[in-house]
């Protein structure tokens, strides 16, 4: 990777199978996409944390393709802030729901590193 900006790590960081963003220095939450200030303008964001990967559907669409099963797509907000675009996977995607607790994983062996979710259970 020769770019060395806040994307660029991040990106390492899921190589490394290490689900980490940046944390807003004057809110202290999660901050998604990488960036290198935090939004709104202000200081610099240097600091990265390590999450839990547990949140909450707070949208959902189905995407249905006429020669693949469907997906769901989602926002989910993060339990230590910031709320992410992907997928839920693990389940039908019509049993995607908002509200659904949901757990990510570090999907580190692909050509570009990302993150999934799966439903999170009563024991998450």
């Amino acid at each position: 990777m020769s770019d060395t900006g806040a994307e660029a790590r991040y990106l390492a960081y899921l190589s490394d199978g290490r689900f980490m963003l940046q944390r807003d220095p004057i809110s202290g939450e999660a901050i998604f996409p990488p960036r290198l200030r935090r939004p709104g303008g202000g200081p610099a964001l240097d600091d990265w944390a390590e999450m839990s990967g547990r949140g909450t559907v707070h949208a959902v669409t189905v995407q249905q393709k006429r020669d693949a099963a469907a997906r769901a797509i989602v926002l989910v907000d993060l339990e230590e802030g910031g709320r992410m675009l992907s997928q839920v996977t693990g389940t039908q995607a019509e049993a995607v729901t908002i509200g659904m607790a949901v757990q990510a994983r570090v999907v580190a062996d692909a050509d570009l590193p990302h993150v999934l979710f799966e439903p999170a259970g009563d024991g998450a």
